[in-house]
């Protein structure tokens, strides 16, 4: 079990959504170590479908950032 960050998680939908679920693994292994293809192919299939649950809070901002 991981925990994908929304940066990572746009990343690996935008590769899927270019090139397709091998793009997408690719992009996955940059940030997990994952070998398993049937793994990571699972992994990449959930993380391009999962969406925000209704009424969820939005992400925390970093201390860094500043307020617009």
């Amino acid at each position: 079990m991981f925990t994908v960050s929304e940066e990572e998680r746009a990343a690996i939908s935008r590769a899927y959504e270019d090139g397709g679920e091998w793009a997408a693994v690719v992009e996955l292994r940059r940030y997990f170590a994952i070998e398993d293809n049937d793994n990571a192919l699972f992994a990449v299939r959930s993380i391009v479908r999962w969406r925000a649950a209704p009424g969820s809070p939005p992400p925390r901002r970093s201390p860094n950032e500043t307020s617009r």
